[in-house]
């Protein structure tokens, strides 16, 4: 039984967590989220997305704060930080990484997404210069689509200390500062709105949310998350497909308050 009083702060991932696998919000969402707010609790989003691909659902649901980029950028009462790539590591990585000319590479900046190819259902402004990009506007994210098990290792052999990777959809290499992880975006951002952990429900379905989940109060993986999610977390939502989010804040928090 979940103590509903010590509640403040609801913090949650959104692809394949509160959206539906086809991007979109349902109705019973947004208005659960409304009630939350209404009962005082604080509203916060963190996920890999990039601010200006998230901010339109954090908008629907009236969010407070988000963590975006993986933990790369925190966005918080007018306040922002950044944790981006040192430009040194970016030369260096993005020089190395033209020996394999068949790698898709995309560079997050925050404002704006670069690729040396075509991504398909990802908006990006091609270029044949991704390191002069990353000198004039600098990196929050290295994006490599991983096409077999070979182009994994050649990346990772190029990595330099100050940089660490996961793996999202299991395609889709996401590289970042060693400073830039989510949970230190979600500290951030609980830190500057006056939240404690302790008083934070987080919703997750992914290899970055393992740690959310297991130093927040209550940690909920969703149905379809994979198993090591499943397994650091407190309780099991439903699915992204079923209002999985919607569905425990209804039964769990509001039926409570």
């Amino acid at each position: 039984m979940i103590n509903t009083a010590i509640i403040k702060t609801i913090v949650v991932d959104l692809d394949k967590t509160l959206l539906h696998t086809d991007k979109t919000l349902s109705a019973r969402t947004v208005k659960v989220f409304e009630e939350c707010k209404r009962c005082g609790i604080k509203i916060m989003v963190a996920t890999a997305r990039p601010f200006r691909t998230a901010k339109q659902y954090c908008e629907m649901i009236g969010a407070d704060a988000i963590v975006v980029s993986n933990g790369a950028r925190i966005v918080c009462q007018n306040k922002q930080a950044d944790h981006n790539i040192c430009l040194k590591s970016a030369e260096h990585l993005l020089n190395a990484l033209k020996r394999y000319p068949n790698l898709r590479i995309t560079l997050e900046t925050g404002d704006c997404a670069y690729s040396n190819l075509p991504i398909e259902d990802y908006e990006t402004i091609l270029s044949d210069d991704l390191t002069r990009i990353a000198k004039d506007e600098g990196v929050l994210k290295i994006l490599v689509h991983l096409d077999d098990e070979e182009a994994l290792d050649n990346v990772k052999t190029e990595l330099t200390d100050d940089l660490y990777y996961t793996i999202a959809h299991g395609y889709l290499m996401q590289i970042m500062s060693t400073s830039a992880t989510k949970w230190n975006g979600i500290k951030t951002m609980l830190e500057i709105c006056n939240s404690s952990p302790n008083e934070t429900v987080y919703f997750g379905d992914d290899q970055d949310d393992i740690e959310p989940i297991k130093m927040c109060g209550i940690g909920v993986a969703v149905s379809n998350a994979i198993d090591a999610a499943k397994k650091a977390a407190d309780h099991i939502a439903g699915s992204n497909d079923t209002d999985g989010v919607a569905e425990f804040l209804e039964r769990q928090i509001l039926k409570s308050l």
